[in-house]
């Protein structure tokens, strides 16, 4: 696999693999979202993920991946910590706003500082064409929370500190996103990488949380490592997806796509939780999608 990852980097076929892998990503990870912000405490709910795939992760790390090189370890750390600071970011945004407001808000703010991250980083420069659509997108993506935000009926008085909240969250996953893929692309697997990502990063949630644990009542305990389950699996899916799309083409473009997200996580809402979409919603939810497109089909090939 490691091999065939190689072989696409830099061609026409990597660059419709990372297409299909940064949509890929971008359903899983408002799934992922939904699973966190369910009815357990956030930080709860986090642990029991992080707990989930760190102990999935460790065989994979330590017997079957090859080793990272020297040069890793600090990358690594800088990964870490950088996670830890949006797992924070996060669980307090989710612990104060209404997902179907708080979410689009972060799912905003990524894209349009991811592609200024990539920019810096890694010399990649949009045309005026696909910055015509980050401004689609965001326009869609900003009017479903204000949409949302006219609708929501309890926990308005947190609602503030919950999107400014949300703004520093969605720095923090622009932030990931750039610096990991610039780890993915430091070593010479990028299973690796995603390996011992889960595995290192797998461990400090659980332990923060420890006290929090005491009060989760013995009922609750089974669903809530089951959801932990769950979402290691889709966080191995959604992570995995979105870090080989920045390693096969342009880091900006993937985490564009991945902000359909909040088309999906919309759907989910509509589809699971029974919420009413309607039409304003729906266009909304076009005109995200169509940002998505015009940056797809804006780029110099």
């Amino acid at each position: 696999m490691s091999d065939l990852i190689a072989s696409l980097e830099g061609t026409p076929a990597g660059h419709h693999a990372a297409l299909a892998l940064a949509l890929m990503a971008a359903f899983l990870h408002a799934l992922f979202g939904a699973l966190q912000k369910g009815r357990h405490d956030p930080w709860i709910s986090r642990a029991a993920i992080d707990a989930s795939y760190g102990l999935i992760a460790a065989p994979f790390a330590l017997f079957v991946v090859p080793w990272p090189e020297l040069h890793m370890w600090p990358i690594f750390a800088t990964v870490v910590v950088i996670h830890i600071a949006y797992k924070f970011a996060q669980a307090m945004t989710y612990a104060r706003g209404a997902y179907t407001v708080v979410y689009p808000v972060v799912r905003g703010t990524a894209p349009l500082f991811a592609v200024i991250g990539a920019g810096l980083l890694f010399g990649e420069h949009f045309t005026a064409g696909q910055w015509a659509g980050v401004g689609v997108l965001l326009a869609g993506i900003y009017g479903l929370a204000l949409y949302n935000l006219r609708h929501v009926t309890t926990g308005r008085e947190t609602m503030v500190p919950a999107l400014a909240l949300a703004v520093l969250t969605g720095g923090f996953v622009a932030l990931y996103t750039t610096y990991d893929a610039y780890g993915i692309r430091a070593t010479a697997d990028p299973f690796t990488f995603l390996a011992w990502f889960f595995f290192l990063d797998g461990w400090f949630m659980p332990l923060f949380t420890l006290r929090r644990w005491r009060h989760v009542p013995g009922s609750e305990l089974l669903p809530l490592l089951k959801r932990g389950v769950l979402g290691a699996f889709v966080a191995y899916f959604s992570f995995g997806a979105i870090m080989l799309a920045t390693r096969l083409d342009r880091v900006g473009e993937a985490a564009v796509l991945r902000e359909t997200s909040t088309v999906f996580a919309a759907l989910i809402g509509w589809l699971v939780l029974g919420e009413k979409v309607g039409s304003r919603r729906t266009a909304l939810m076009a005109l995200i999608a169509a940002g998505a497109v015009i940056v797809e089909f804006a780029g110099n090939r």
